[in-house]
């Protein structure tokens, strides 16, 4: 499939290069620097640009990876004279429903991982999840997720948007806390390394128990003589207390609401 890509950022990159390994074409790249632009584009042997008006008219897919706040205007602005062509966003929160005043056929196809440029990802272990507004959509949407991925889910936006809010909590959230620790860690002369063998288990043991059953710590019980030790610890790190009183407070919650 003769697919242009909008975008060149962490999705862009990794999508672009799995599906080029899988034997479609990348034809063009567009992001609004050169310089951007043409590092992908360079590296896919595809044609670069930074003006949408310079986008080719005749791909079978045009896939818009940018930010959620710039996608609508975007996305009006590439649909423009190529309106029977297929149009599909990536984006977890923004409705498939932003294309339905500028293209005919329209859909999402959004993968469901944290992307960074310096690290590519193995998309078939990635689940990715379709809509489509018609059947010529559809087929084509269904056949880049099912390219690349063996797990491929038809979800409408209203329900991609609690996936989105979930991966928020159990991915950006989550990692937020490990930048806490890493400076807490920083403070005392010890490298974030050692907690690598913690957070590997903490993430195996969600494979067989449930998150709550797997939850430790002195917030189940609230064991005051820790918290209370831990919270004097963060005096000088004043953000970092009120999100330790936070959650341990939420963890406890949870479990005197199902106690």
């Amino acid at each position: 499939m003769r697919i242009v890509i909008i975008g060149a950022g962490r999705l862009a990159t990794n999508i672009a290069y799995a599906w080029q390994h899988e034997g479609h074409l990348i034809e063009q790249i567009y992001s609004h620097t050169m310089a951007s632009a043409s590092f992908l584009a360079d590296r896919l042997g595809a044609k670069a640009t930074n003006c949408l008006d310079e986008v080719i008219g005749d791909a079978d897919a045009y896939v818009v990876a940018v930010k959620d706040n710039v996608l609508s205007q975007v996305a009006g602005q590439v649909c423009k004279g190529r309106e029977k062509a297929v149009f599909l966003h990536t984006a977890g929160s923004m409705p498939m429903s932003i294309f339905q005043d500028t293209a005919q056929h329209y859909g999402v196809l959004y993968p469901m991982q944290t992307f960074s440029k310096g690290r590519l990802v193995d998309f078939h272990r990635v689940p990715i999840f379709i809509e489509s507004n018609d059947g010529q959509s559809r087929s084509v949407v269904m056949e880049l997720a099912h390219s690349i991925s063996d797990d491929v889910h038809e979800l409408t936006s209203d329900e991609r948007r609690y996936l989105h809010l979930a991966a928020v909590f159990a991915c950006n959230f989550a990692n937020h806390c490990y930048a806490l620790s890493a400076e807490v860690l920083h403070r005392c002369g010890l490298p974030f390394s050692v907690m690598y063998p913690l957070i590997e288990e903490t993430c195996q043991k969600v494979h067989t128990l449930s998150p709550r059953d797997a939850q430790t710590g002195p917030a189940v019980r609230y064991d005051n003589n820790v918290i209370n030790a831990q919270l004097q610890l963060l005096d000088s790190f004043p953000q970092a207390r009120r999100i330790y009183e936070e959650m341990s407070r939420s963890i406890h919650l949870s479990y005197t609401q199902h106690d």
